[in-house]
């Protein structure tokens, strides 16, 4: 499986060879995202067909030409039209524009492609395999990509329930299959571009990787980047109201793409964001002010834990080995539960040399020593349950 950068690199690759991709992902993976940045990539122009959406007949339909030089007279057996093949308007545009700007490269992005129907799949055969159907040839500079959702028959997949039509024989020859995994990482990155995705949603994913897609969701709805990115745009809608408007509806927009689980949480993430519970606050000042104390306790364990992670992330710029930082992030770990006070600490010990780090100023600083020796208390406790 491959990441989005990583196919970001492979298409081209695949394309330059004169194959023709065939990106395989789960739905709402980012498979059209993916394609447009290509597409950008290479300096190509896009043009885009939806296979589910198309119907038998939609390339290349027999039509009567509407000229009367086109109508055959008899004199015995009366008028017959002579009858051409007329095309969707998807393929008149991409013709148009090889012959408007011939050095100019074109992809030519089928999407959906095994959730179109036999009949469709087999009128689209002849474009992927010969580049040509009845007696239109597709220009040299115009390439193909596919993007399928994944079917019981494929390697890995064998559990998949989507409604598609398992593909031809013949185009899983000619075509390479390149599939496509989620990696928040390689989102992350994509997300920071200008206008894909709002701040909150970042910072949430940032601190919680496993929810851009999470394999324990509800039946019913469910995040995937695509959703998030629905998420995002809403987001930015739902900003232009009032401020009681926003509390009113937010939860329910969110259910609406997230589910009820996953959109609680992230809704609780995004209350503790507006409350301002930012670590430059939290470190501030001689003494922890009470009403950051108050602030955190009354929050939820989910709004704890996001302002924990926060802590956590930022700790290049607040070193938990120094005293001060180290003794404000113990009070609020006290203030926790005991199963947020466990996730705390799994969370620090992800963060690379961080818990050498802490032990090896524990030996010099006591207030470090009792922020450590409470981690690793945390720790056998949760080993002996």
């Amino acid at each position: 499986m491959l990441s989005f950068q990583e196919l970001v690199t492979a298409i081209p690759v695949v394309i330059k060879a004169g194959n023709v991709p065939a990106v395989v992902g789960e739905a709402g993976i980012g498979k059209s995202a993916l394609i447009q940045t290509v597409a950008a990539k290479m300096n190509a122009k896009l043009f885009t067909t939806v296979v589910s959406l198309s119907e038998k007949g939609d390339l290349a339909i027999p039509v009567p030409p509407m000229t009367d030089a086109a109508f055959v007279k008899t004199s015995q057996y009366g008028e017959l039209a002579d009858v051409k093949f007329g095309y969707t308007h998807t393929l008149i545009e991409i013709i148009q524009w090889a012959e408007a700007h011939p050095q100019q490269s074109i992809i030519w992005f089928l999407d959906e492609f095994n959730r179109g129907t036999q009949a469709v799949q087999s009128e689209l055969m002849n474009l992927v395999l010969q580049r040509q159907i009845n007696s239109l040839r597709l220009p040299d500079q115009v390439r193909m990509v596919l993007a399928e959702n994944p079917d019981a028959t494929m390697t890995g997949f064998e559990t998949s329930d989507y409604g598609v039509t398992v593909g031809d024989a013949a185009i899983n020859d000619r075509t390479v299959r390149l599939v496509m995994r989620a990696d928040t990482a390689d989102w992350l990155q994509w997300a920071q571009g200008p206008g894909n995705i709002v701040k909150s949603v970042r910072r949430y994913i940032e601190e919680n990787p496993q929810q851009l897609a999470p394999a324990d969701h509800d039946d019913d709805l469910y995040p995937t980047p695509r959703a998030w990115q629905r998420v995002s745009r809403n987001l930015q809608e739902l900003n232009q109201l009032p401020a009681d408007q926003q509390s009113k509806l937010r939860l329910d927009l969110l259910q609406g793409d997230l589910g009820v689980t996953v959109a609680r949480s992230f809704e609780q993430f995004v209350r503790q964001q507006q409350v301002g519970l930012s670590a430059q606050e939290i470190y501030t000042g001689d003494l922890l002010d009470p009403t950051v104390t108050q602030i955190f306790n009354e929050a939820g364990i989910d709004q704890q834990q996001s302002i924990m992670n926060s802590l956590i992330q930022q700790a290049g710029e607040f070193p938990l080995t120094k005293e001060t930082y180290a003794a404000r992030f113990t009070t609020l770990l006290n203030l926790m539960p005991v199963d947020g006070q466990f996730a705390v600490a799994l969370k620090l010990a992800e963060v690379p040399n961080l818990l050498e780090q802490l032990y090896e100023a524990a030996q010099q600083h006591p207030v470090v020593k009792q922020l450590y020796d409470q981690l690793t208390a945390i720790g056998l406790k949760n080993d002996v349950n």
